[in-house]
């Protein structure tokens, strides 16, 4: 798919273009578009509006959920009384979190477990009204899930999740279509910072004059935003996650590298340069991955790229400049 699908317009051209309203839909390329916060996500034709189907989402938004979070917290529901236990009886504030992330996933099976028992007795003619109390019981056990979800981080351990631990619940309130819209602007955001990040890696390897990198985070830039934006279950996907994983290894080669400078100073400052890229690197993958953003994750990558640079300037100014 040809990079201007869906890129952000450069700043030196907005004033250029008329910008479309969000929720505008257009065919590009062949494939249906909708336009948030400057950039073109493919959309998808949302299932029926039926409890089978909102049964079917809330199941793999949670599984999703599970995916991209911390390991051990993918609590069965039926053991939703015993992970409150010890999570009410746990005093030291580390395992506590852990507890609570546990405690969380439980809720999160348990609602599922609650939602498709409802499925179930539809199915058999059985009218579950949303005053029902196995309705209200399954809203409740989502809102909890919810509240806990602060305490659950990402696999990678850099932060919380709660765009992403959110869904689920967000899925049972609302209607399939119009959740399918806030899933569109998530995604918006998460290209947006996926293009921030790569742009914050390009001024790194330009300020140290890193051969090859300008292209080669370029080319992960388009592909990491066609993973976020392309649906595992969707044909494309067989061409665009392939791409994903040569890119992603052609760039962690550059990353890889090591200072050869002298100078012992200039030595650690451009390893760490090396390093930052490597942590931009990892960062628009689990973006990517997550089709959410991090913005804690986000905000300290780009703190660090900034301190990085001025630690280059200080270094000039008592130093000569070294090769990298």
């Amino acid at each position: 798919m040809p990079d201007a699908a869906f890129r952000r317009p450069r700043k030196r051209y907005l004033r250029m273009i008329q910008m479309p309203d969000n929720g505008t839909r257009r065919e590009l390329y062949g494939v249906t578009r909708i336009f948030y916060e400057g950039y073109w996500v493919r959309c998808y034709a949302p299932p029926a509006e039926n409890l089978e189907e909102k049964k079917k989402l809330i199941m793999r938004l949670t599984r999703r959920a599970f995916h991209h979070t911390e390991e051990g917290i993918n609590t069965p529901g039926s053991c939703l009384e015993q992970a409150r236990a010890a999570y009410e009886a746990e005093s030291d504030p580390a395992r506590k979190r852990v507890n609570a992330a546990m405690l969380a996933g439980a809720l999160f099976n348990r609602a599922t477990d609650i939602f498709t028992s409802i499925v179930d007795l539809e199915r058999h003619g059985i009218a579950i009204g949303p005053d029902n109390e196995l309705m209200k019981q399954c809203g409740d056990c989502f809102q909890e899930a919810l509240e806990l979800g602060k305490e659950v981080r990402h696999y990678s351990g850099e932060e919380g999740v709660d765009e992403l631990w959110g869904e689920p619940m967000k899925a049972f309130l609302m209607p399939i279509t119009d959740f399918y819209d806030t899933r569109y602007i998530k995604i918006a955001w998460a290209m947006r910072d996926i293009e921030r990040i790569c742009e914050a890696m390009t001024r790194i390897a330009d300020a140290f004059g890193f051969d090859g990198f300008p292209e080669a985070i370029d080319a992960y830039r388009i592909i990491c935003q066609e993973v976020c934006d392309t649906a595992k279950d969707d044909a494309e996907n067989f061409r665009v996650w392939p791409c994903y994983v040569a890119t992603r290894e052609s760039l962690g080669k550059l990353c890889a590298r090591r200072s050869d400078a002298s100078d012992l100073a200039w030595k650690i400052l451009i390893d760490d340069a090396y390093r930052m890229e490597r942590e931009g690197m990892r960062l628009a993958s689990y973006i990517a991955g997550t089709r959410v953003p991090m913005a804690k994750s986000l905000h300290n990558f780009l703190e660090g790229c900034e301190a990085i640079l001025l630690r280059k300037q200080v270094l000039e100014q008592a130093l000569p400049a070294k090769s990298a």
